[in-house]
C-alpha cells in the first residue's frame, strides 16, 4: 500500500516584508502631520551670576496681578476686568514717578513705579486658574509693553516698529524692558 503524507499549506512569506515595506512607504506619503500649537513665549536665560539677578525692589516699583480659582484678576487687591489690565499695566510702568525719565508720559504718581526700568510685574496664579485666563492676562501685559514701545519707537526714531533695526530694538528694549516675575503655584 502506499502512504499518502500531506504536506501542510505553506505561504510564501518572501515578498510579504516587501509588501509590508511598500505600505509603511504609502502610508508616511499620503499622512499629513499636524503641528502642535504651542505658546510663543521667550523664556528667560538662566542666570549665571544669582546675586547679579537678585535685588531688592522697591514697593512702590511692583504691582501684583493675582488670579484666584474663581477666575478674577486681582490688581493690588482690587478686582479688575481684563479689558483693564494693559491700561492699568501701561500707566504703572510708564509713570515715571522720580521724574527722571525724559520719554514717560505717566502722572509721575507716588505709588507707581519711580521708572520703566524699575517697574516690576509679578503675575501669580491659583492651582486651579484656567490657562485661558493665564494666557489672556500675560496678553495684556505684553500689550502693554508694546504700546509702550511702538510710542516710544514714533517718538525717538519716527518709524514704525516694524521698520526699526536691531540696533534700535536693544535701545527700545532698554527703555522699557519686560520684567515679569510669575510666582511659583502652591498646591495644597
Amino acid at each position: 500500500m502506499k502512504s499518502f503524507r500531506r504536506h501542510s499549506a505553506t505561504v510564501n512569506a518572501g515578498s510579504m516584508a516587501d509588501i509590508a515595506f511598500l505600505l509603511l512607504i504609502f502610508f508616511l506619503i499620503t499622512t499629513t502631520i499636524s503641528a502642535d500649537k504651542g505658546l510663543l513665549r521667550q523664556l528667560p536665560s538662566d542666570c549665571p551670576n544669582i546675586e547679579d539677578c537678585i535685588k531688592d525692589i522697591n514697593e512702590r516699583n511692583l504691582l501684583r496681578i493675582s488670579l484666584n480659582h474663581k477666575q478674577e484678576i486681582f490688581i493690588e487687591d482690587k478686582v479688575v476686568k481684563l479689558e483693564d489690565v494693559k491700561d492699568i499695566v501701561s500707566a504703572f510702568v510708564d509713570n515715571n514717578g522720580t521724574s527722571e525719565c525724559d520719554y514717560c508720559a505717566g502722572e509721575k504718581l507716588s505709588i507707581s513705579s519711580d521708572h520703566p526700568r524699575e517697574a516690576v510685574i509679578s503675575l501669580s496664579h491659583d492651582a486651579l486658574t484656567k490657562y485661558q485666563l493665564f494666557i489672556s492676562v500675560q496678553d495684556e501685559i505684553t500689550k502693554a509693553y508694546y504700546d509702550l514701545r511702538a510710542r516710544y519707537i514714533e517718538d525717538k526714531f519716527n518709524k514704525t516698529p516694524s521698520q526699526i533695526t536691531d540696533k534700535e530694538l536693544t535701545t527700545v528694549k532698554k527703555a522699557y524692558p519686560f520684567i515679569v516675575s510669575e510666582v511659583i503655584v502652591k498646591r495644597d
